[in-house]
C-alpha cells in the first residue's frame, strides 16, 4: 500500500526477494500537467507493469471496500507513503497487521512530510524505521530502524533517495524476520514527538528577513520540490524563481537585497549566494546561466 517512488522502490524490493504479493493498494490517479491530464502513481504504474492486481479507493469507508480487502486474506500489509487513513478494519485484517515503511527516526517527525520537515529544521541525522500501525498518526511500536547523517548540503530529494534504498532493504529484512517469528516490537518513546505536517504551497515563499542559515535548510528541504521561490519584477509584473541550491555568506544588508550582480542576497542575518535555480516552465539551472538570460543588478530587492 503506497503511491509515491519512495513506495515503488520497497514494491520493487519486495518482489525481488521473492514475496508474493496478493494485491497492490495506491491512490487514484490525478489531474496532472497544463492539460490536467490523469496520472498515475508510481506505485499504480509499475504494478500494472508486472500485471498485479491493483485497487485505489479514495478511502476505506465503504464496507465493500472493506470487505475486499480482507478477502484477500494477507499475511502482512506493507505500508509506504500511502496518503489514506486507514481504519482499525482494515489495520485488524492481515495476519500480522500492518507493517508502515516510515522516513524518520520516530517518535520525531511524525506525519507527512517527515524527509522535508527534517531538512528545514536543521537536523544532522534522520532515517527510516519499520513500526507497526495502530489507530494513532504514526504511533505504533517500532521493529527496525536505521540511522542516515545529513550532510549541511544535503537536500530533500537526495535525502528521499537514500531513506527508499536503506528502507526497502530494512523492510525485507523485518519481513525475513517476521516469516522466522523473530520480528520484537518495541513502543515508542514519546518523549521528542514532533509532527511533520504537510507541505503547503504558501510556506516555499523565501521570507529574506529570516537569517541565511535558516533559509538553506528551508531551499535544501524544498529541493526539488515544491522548490522554495521568490519573486522578482524584470519589468513586465512579477516573475517567480524557485531557488534549489544556495550557500551562506558573511555580508549584510537590506532583506532581499540583491548585493551584488552575481545573486548574493542580504537576509535578516548574513546573506545567501543563490547557486541553482529554476524559472517557470523551464528546466533547472545554475545561477550563471539564469543570470546570462536574464540580469538582477545590485540594489533590486527581491519578494
Amino acid at each position: 500500500m503506497g503511491t509515491p517512488d519512495f513506495a515503488a522502490a520497497l514494491l520493487k524490493s519486495i518482489i525481488s526477494h521473492g514475496h508474493e504479493i496478493v494485491a497492490v493498494y495506491t491512490q487514484p490517479p490525478r489531474p496532472a500537467g497544463r492539460g490536467l491530464s490523469e496520472k498515475k502513481s508510481s506505485v499504480h504504474c509499475y504494478a500494472q507493469s508486472l500485471g498485479l492486481v491493483t485497487h485505489t479507493p479514495k478511502n476505506f469507508r465503504s464496507d465493500e471496500e472493506i470487505q475486499t480487502f480482507i478477502s484477500f486474506r494477507a499475511d502482512v500489509a506493507i505500508v509506504a507513503a500511502y496518503g489514506l487513513i486507514l481504519p482499525s478494519s482494515i489495520l485488524a485484517a492481515p495476519k500480522y497487521g500492518c507493517l508502515n515503511l516510515h522516513g524518520s527516526l520516530l517518535p520525531r517527525w511524525r506525519g507527512a512530510a517527515p524527509i522535508q520537515r527534517a531538512i528545514m529544521a536543521g537536523d544532522a541525522e534522520s532515517g527510516v524505521m519499520v513500526m507497526k500501525m495502530d489507530a494513532g498518526l504514526d504511533t505504533g511500536p517500532v521493529a527496525a530502524a536505521t540511522a542516515i547523517a545529513v550532510t549541511p548540503d544535503m537536500t530533500a530529494g537526495e535525502l528521499h533517495d537514500r531513506l527508499a534504498e536503506q528502507g526497502a532493504i530494512l523492510m525485507v529484512d523485518a519481513l525475513d524476520a517476521l516469516e522466522r517469528g523473530e520480528l520484537i516490537f518495541t513502543p515508542q518513546n514519546e518523549a521528542g514527538a514532533c509532527y511533520a505536517e504537510k507541505i503547503n504551497k504558501a510556506e516555499a515563499r523565501i521570507d529574506w528577513r529570516k537569517s541565511a542559515e535558516k533559509l538553506k535548510n528551508h531551499i535544501r528541504g524544498l529541493s526539488p520540490f515544491p522548490g522554495a521561490f521568490f519573486e522578482v519584477d524584470f519589468g513586465h509584473g512579477l516573475y517567480r524563481v524557485k531557488v534549489l541550491k544556495a550557500d551562506v555568506e558573511s555580508a549584510s544588508g537590506p532583506p532581499g537585497c540583491v548585493m551584488d550582480d552575481f545573486g548574493l542576497i542580504a537576509c535578516g542575518e548574513k546573506a545567501l549566494r543563490l547557486e541553482r535555480v529554476q524559472r517557470a516552465g523551464k528546466s533547472e539551472m545554475s545561477m550563471q546561466e539564469f543570470l546570462r538570460g536574464q540580469p538582477i543588478k545590485a540594489g533590486v530587492i527581491l519578494s
